[in-house]
């Protein structure tokens, strides 16, 4: 506890020296604040990023931690309208430290490519920050351990639409008794915390690999990001 209260009083400094809030003090001071704005937001997003990531990498008696070599936390544009939720990290994820690597990676591309939105335009993340050991899925305690920090990552992040990729990304967020099958292709509007955003389901990119019928469901999923974006615009 005192090495994670130590490691944010470190990021708050940083975080002030960044703001560098001596040099906004001046005559004109609503111009000068007008052009900081927007990159005092980011600074500050930037800031509670890194403080969950910290909490998150100092997480204690969680198993997956322990035989994990390292954090496969996020990806991507936190300033992004679209925030997209998968599951858990695999093998290739754990050496690149990336959710969505290898074969799994390049479908997930591919699928936003086709509704004209490259990966660097989105942000993604895992409810599960810690690759699963062997060939299991995460066990339902080792689930619920981390939805507190996935609803503090999408409170942060603040998204216009999330997008949840299969059961577990699902259940994390409206409960065990949703079925990915019967809730997909849906828009749910819901508070998580202080972010009010459009919310839908759709199936992971690897199910879809072990799936190839379940592709056309995928494709008419998408389309209903890509209009509801254009929407937003």
């Amino acid at each position: 506890m005192k090495k994670n209260i130590n490691q944010k009083n470190i990021l708050l400094v940083e975080y002030y020296k960044m703001l560098n809030l001596t040099n906004i003090i001046s005559d004109n001071p609503i111009n000068r604040l007008k052009k900081k704005g927007n990159k005092n937001n980011f600074l500050r997003k930037e800031l509670k990023i890194n403080i969950l990531k910290e909490e998150i990498n100092n997480i204690k008696d969680c198993d997956l931690k322990k035989k994990s070599k390292n954090i496969i936390f996020a990806d991507g544009n936190i300033n992004s309208k679209i925030m997209v939720v998968g599951d858990y990290p695999n093998q290739n994820d754990e050496k690149l430290g990336l959710p969505f690597s290898g074969e799994i990676g390049e479908l997930f591309n591919k699928m936003f490519k086709a509704i004209n939105l490259k990966r660097s335009e989105l942000y993604v993340t895992n409810v599960v920050n810690f690759k699963i050991p062997g060939v299991r899925k995460p066990t339902n305690n080792e689930i619920e351990k981390y939805i507190p920090f996935l609803k503090s990552h999408i409170e942060i992040i603040n998204p216009k639409i999330l997008v949840l990729l299969g059961s577990i990304a699902l259940q994390s967020i409206f409960g065990k008794d949703k079925i990915i099958s019967k809730e997909r292709g849906k828009w749910f509007f819901k508070d998580i915390g202080d972010c009010k955003t459009n919310i839908i389901a759709t199936f992971h990119p690897n199910f879809i690999i072990n799936q190839q019928e379940k592709k056309k469901k995928s494709w008419s999923d998408l389309k209903l990001i890509r209009d509801k974006l254009n929407l937003s615009k």
